[in-house]
């Protein structure tokens, strides 16, 4: 895993490095703001450990900036700055841990393992097809970050889709693994909710998602 360190004091900057290499992380370092916002932005970003006071924009400011650009990178303040508003500052910001210098090596070692293992186990929960991003514990579905509200039915039929994405599902198939039961042809329950279901993610955007296959059924179509 990849890790970032936004930290000016170089003995502090080439202490940490070293230790985290030693754990087998790869690091990174920037020992200003402005380069450091720059950094945290690249995708291959698994976590950044950030100094308060830096030259160029100060921490808080890169730390804002981040989240304002939507990277949810987890973020590590470590700084001298010790006061409870201090804390509470940095935390509301959207920083997802607070450590006050002088530090031991040891709890900031288990404070990135920590920070990185959730991080891992949250990106594990959500499924994303192209601007579509659905939580699986929450059930939060989001279309270009806009959230959508979904009834439970409409939100297992679309969990379905995504399980069975760029292939043709049919309706006895859908019938059966959304709502557990014998498909009537007869009827047409299922082409309703899925309608309804477009309605909601494809409409407001150009790229749609759930592809009518004539005379078979749906698909939803990742390309």
């Amino acid at each position: 895993m990849k890790i970032l360190l936004i930290e000016d004091e170089k003995k502090v900057s080439g202490f940490i490095k070293r230790g985290l290499e030693n754990e087998r992380y790869i690091v990174e370092t920037a020992n200003d703001g402005l380069v450091g916002l720059e950094m945290g932005c690249h995708p291959t970003i698994d976590l950044i450990i950030l100094d308060l006071m830096l030259p160029g924009i100060d921490g808080l400011t890169v730390l804002r900036k981040l989240r304002e650009a939507e990277v949810h990178t987890p973020v590590l303040i470590l700084t001298a700055k010790d006061s409870i508003d201090d804390r509470i500052h940095g935390l509301n910001l959207g920083a997802d841990d607070y450590m006050v210098k002088p530090f031991s090596f040891g709890e900031l070692l288990a404070r990135v393992r920590a920070l990185l293992r959730r991080s891992s186990q949250q990106n594990s929960m959500i499924a994303t097809v192209k601007d579509l991003r659905v939580n699986l514990m929450t059930h939060e579905v989001f279309r270009d970050e806009l959230p959508i509200e979904l009834t439970a039915k409409e939100y297992a039929l679309l969990e379905f889709f995504i399980n069975n994405a760029d292939r043709a599902v049919n309706r006895i198939s859908i019938a059966e693994h959304v709502w557990q039961y014998d498909f009537d042809p007869g009827t047409n329950f299922v082409d309703v909710y899925i309608n309804r279901l477009r309605k909601k993610i494809n409409d407001s955007v150009e790229n749609k998602l759930i592809h009518t296959v004539r005379g078979y059924g749906y698909i939803l179509k990742t390309k």
